[in-house]
């Protein structure tokens, strides 16, 4: 039996297509008639304190993120393995936004849409892509989507992750010991690691001061489309007020919703989108969950299954 736990998403509606497409295999939600020890799968977004009680006979939990921090946060998880949410369109969406925003900031768009404004024709012609440094934090599957996506468009790569990552074209960075000599090289630093212990609070002051200052006019940009608690907010409001950053496009944030009076809403240079980079798509979700319980029903082995001690 499957139990749908999905808060401020379409639940009924996601019921009804994953009882369709499971084909007879019993589906329940909250509220529904059942029994808790009867629950083998979960599937969760957002749960509740209560939402694991009675769940003894509990085989997987999937989560319709495809991060799982908030999930591994809660105080009564249990120990069963967690299956996130691996899909080529979520995938291409988050590329999307990546290569939008990094494009935009390449193309000096702060520059010239303050001369917009201020009526000034003043004609300053931007680093070929070639000569622009974009430099990817987080190199799963997300992160290495956005790099075959900006190779194709001839930005110069790096890449920097927890432990050594090679793909054709791109020079890797990682672990800390190489943190600082990545961000030396670095234009426009892209966000999509992980949200751990070891992550916290990385888009700080002291990696901004750190970024190679002489390429893009204005200044190095940030792109973080993670998660907010990977930024520290009070340094990034600092760092475009001072000019160490030239620019940045933040789609997540300390606390969502972004609260109303936040300085980052005043500041022309910095881009907010209201944690929208990438969706789960209902179709895609329903087809990659159901496939993974009837796999494992048949005996085969889940997929895509977090390490709690690494935390993604």
């Amino acid at each position: 039996m499957l139990l749908l736990h999905l808060t401020d998403v379409d639940e009924a509606g996601w019921a009804e297509a994953l009882r369709a497409t499971l084909d007879g295999y019993p589906v329940v939600r909250r509220g529904d008639d059942y029994d808790p020890a009867a629950i083998r799968y979960i599937f969760v977004w957002k749960p509740e304190a209560n939402a694991f009680v009675g769940l003894t006979g509990l085989k997987a939990i999937l989560s319709l993120g495809a991060g799982v921090d908030a999930l591994l946060q809660h105080p009564a998880l249990p120990d069963a393995p967690i299956v996130r949410f691996v899909d080529d369109e979520l995938s291409q969406q988050m590329s999307d936004y990546v290569v939008a925003h990094v494009t935009m900031h390449h193309r000096l768009y702060t520059r010239f849409h303050a001369d917009q404004k201020a009526r000034r024709w003043r004609q300053l012609y931007p680093p070929a892509a070639s000569e622009t440094t974009v430099g990817i934090m987080g190199m799963g599957v997300l992160g290495q989507d956005a790099v075959r996506r900006l190779k194709s468009l001839g930005f110069d790569l790096r890449s920097w992750s927890r432990t050594p990552k090679n793909m054709d074209g791109v020079a890797g960075f990682a672990g800390a010991e190489q943190f600082d000599a990545f961000l030396a090289g670095t234009d426009i630093l892209v966000n999509l690691l992980p949200l751990t212990p070891e992550t916290t609070g990385i888009l700080n002051s002291d990696t901004f001061a750190k970024l190679r200052r002489d390429r893009l006019a204005g200044g190095p940009v940030i792109v973080n489309a993670a998660r907010g608690g990977h930024q520290r907010e009070a340094d990034i409001v600092k760092a475009l007020g001072d000019g160490t950053l030239g620019a940045v496009s933040l789609d997540v944030f300390e606390t969502e919703p972004l609260p109303a009076t936040s300085p980052l809403w005043d500041i022309e240079n910095c881009y907010i989108t209201p944690h929208i980079a990438a969706i789960s798509n209902k179709k895609s979700g329903v087809r990659y969950f159901s496939g993974i319980i009837a796999r494992h029903e048949a005996g085969d082995p889940l997929i895509n299954v977090v390490d709690r001690e690494r935390g993604y």
